[in-house]
């Protein structure tokens, strides 16, 4: 029998797992296994998180351990209410007919209880989440010293999110924290409990930018630990014998990710001290003390250095490596090193002032004065930043080593920025990213070295829908476009991501027609390359049968290649492979005419 989501407990006398839909447990010191709950199955789940929590909220559990193996928190959810999806994954050698229980755009959600259970067995004790039964439960805390449990619910608008915390013994709650937007709330996992006091640190985006609050247990606020036009990124460790906090932030760069540390009595708040050095990303690992930061792991890399991993002392020095990677003789990417193109990065304005990031890179033996055709990748959605200053990915690389100007560029949407800046897609996607875009390439037709007949677009995912989108707004401007795995009507995509920017389809059905593809397709003028996995369960085929429905009933050509058998992300390397040439060439075919 298939088990799911193995936990040891966190002072190591039980194994748990989930099992046909209901907790288990093992006693590691009799061996004794035990079933804790007994009503899992058909649309019943026990300790699971459901479909939209593990694809939209990244909870990737639906139980939680108390501190001292005591009690564990779970969440049950009934899924009676969400319609059956029926989907046809298309294999090579067969037609498989998935039936799953999918909540599009407007359809109900899961019904959702949270309970406290004994792992010794015994019954639930089921905590009162409130009168207003559609909602999401996004997260789930224990304190410190295993007697209270905190958890947060979020509006089926995702408007309002609160921070309640509950006494174990009693299941008295009470609020801590509301957070509130006119748009909507980001979630974070930021929450940590002080263990010396009753305090604790809170992410929050109330002053327009992501910064780091310390808060009581009796809900008032002590003070801000970051402030100041820049945001956090995460919470990574807290030392409260030092009184240090470390974090990421975008502080010193919008395209780096660097990790310092503040204060905890918040005297150094729009000052916070950097540990990392070399401008660039740095991606921090801290061990998981109790109430100290003893070291961690960063995974380092900038546009000439490529990942490095290694052990660091919480002062930020090196102790080790783990990986050091050093580009040598000995390295991979050695034959290829003098080759290497470097991006470089800058802004523009949009057709309002606001200022844009971009990053750009120009063929080995660049010559000024020459024009040459613009690969523009776009991805473009929410919750993604694509001009960071890492390593390039493989495919930027390639396509400028064959002679393409490569152009990536931060529309607003775009994350790790304010809330002025996130906003402006609500209630209408593929409005503003489209002309942020349209207006990088307009910049880049206005560059000598540019040919301006000759810019292509791609993108996958969100990136195929804005593709799709720039191609019915900007033919003007775009010679070519190649989308895979697209969105074309957001009605058919799940209720967490899209009512969270576009709200229900009922509430704005006037920004669903708009936010459609199928809105722009008069304007849609360029060549375009459709792909998709014939077995999606993310961007489901149906996106792009539609469109290509449409597109016949319109008599307007386009070139196709799908995928059997193939997931969102396409599944396998020849996969891969084989979408990346298909990409090159279809670029080379319509980017570079012939002479």
């Amino acid at each position: 029998q298939a088990v799911l989501d193995p936990q040891v407990s966190p002072r190591g006398r039980y194994v748990s797992f989930v099992r046909d839909q209901n907790l288990w447990v093992i006693d590691l010191t009799s061996g004794q296994e035990r079933q804790l709950t007994t009503d899992g199955g058909g649309t019943i789940h026990n300790a699971e998180a459901e479909f939209v929590a593990q694809e939209e909220m990244s909870q990737t559990s639906g139980y939680w351990w108390a501190p001292d193996d005591s009690t564990i928190a779970y969440k049950r959810f009934d899924e009676s209410a969400v319609p059956i999806a029926r989907r046809f994954e298309i294999y090579a050698e067969r037609v498989d007919v998935i039936e799953q229980r999918y909540p599009a755009a407007g359809d109900p959600n899961v019904t959702v209880k949270l309970g406290l259970l004994a792992p010794t067995g015994g019954t639930t004790r089921w905590v009162d989440l409130g009168p207003n039964p559609d909602l999401y439960l996004v997260r789930a805390d224990w304190t410190p010293d295993g007697k209270q449990f905190a958890y947060q619910l979020l509006s089926r608008d995702q408007k309002r999110l609160d921070l309640v915390l509950v006494t174990a013994a009693t299941l008295q709650r009470r609020t801590l924290v509301t957070e509130s937007s006119q748009t909507w709330v980001n979630l974070s996992k930021d929450l940590h409990f002080l263990r010396h006091k009753p305090e604790f640190l809170w992410s929050s985006e109330r002053s327009g930018s992501k910064h780091l609050y310390l808060i009581g247990l009796d809900g008032k606020l002590r003070h801000a630990l970051t402030q100041g036009n820049w945001q956090i990124d995460e919470l990574l460790a807290v030392d409260e014998r030092k009184g240090l906090v470390f974090l990421a932030s975008n502080k010193d760069a919008i395209i780096d990710s660097q990790i310092y540390t503040v204060r905890l009595d918040g005297s150094d708040a729009a000052h916070p001290h950097r540990l990392s050095t070399g401008d660039g990303w740095h991606d921090a690992q801290f061990a998981r003390d109790a109430d100290r930061a003893s070291l961690y792991v960063d995974t380092f890399s900038n546009s000439n250095t490529p990942p490095q991993v290694s052990i660091n002392a919480p002062d930020g020095h090196r102790l080790a490596w783990i990986e050091e990677n050093p580009l040598d003789s000995n390295h991979p990417y050695w034959p290829y090193h003098e080759q290497h193109v470097l991006p470089e990065y800058g802004h523009i304005q949009a057709d309002d002032g606001q200022e844009l990031e971009y990053m750009l890179m120009k063929p080995p033996g660049f010559d000024p004065s020459r024009r040459y055709p613009v690969f523009l990748n776009v991805y473009g959605g929410p919750t993604v930043q694509n001009v960071k200053r890492t390593w390039p990915a493989l495919f930027d690389e390639y396509m400028a080593q064959r002679g393409f100007i490569v152009f990536t560029l931060d529309n607003r949407g775009s994350s790790r920025r304010s809330r002025a800046f996130q906003d402006p897609i609500y209630r209408r996607l593929g409005e503003i990213e489209v002309r942020d875009q349209l207006s990088g390439a307009r910049w880049l037709q206005t560059q000598p070295w540019v040919d301006a007949k000759h810019i292509g677009v791609f993108g996958w995912s969100y990136g195929g829908y804005l593709t799709l989108m720039l191609l019915g707004k900007g033919s003007d401007v775009l010679a070519a476009g190649f989308a895979v795995a697209p969105v074309t009507d957001w009605s058919l995509y799940d209720t967490c991501y899209t009512e969270r920017y576009l709200s229900t389809p009922k509430d704005n059905a006037q920004g669903y027609s708009q936010s459609s593809v199928f809105s722009a397709l008069d304007g849609l003028k360029s060549p375009l390359f459709l792909a998709h996995g014939m077995a999606d369960d993310n961007v489901l085929f149906v996106n792009s049968t539609r469109l290509m429905s449409e597109l016949q009933r319109r008599e307007v050509q386009f070139q196709l290649m799908t995928y059997p058998g193939a997931k969102h992300g396409l599944s396998t390397p020849q996969m891969k492979i084989h979408i990346y040439t298909a990409i090159h060439r279809y670029m080379e075919a319509k980017l570079k005419p012939a002479h």
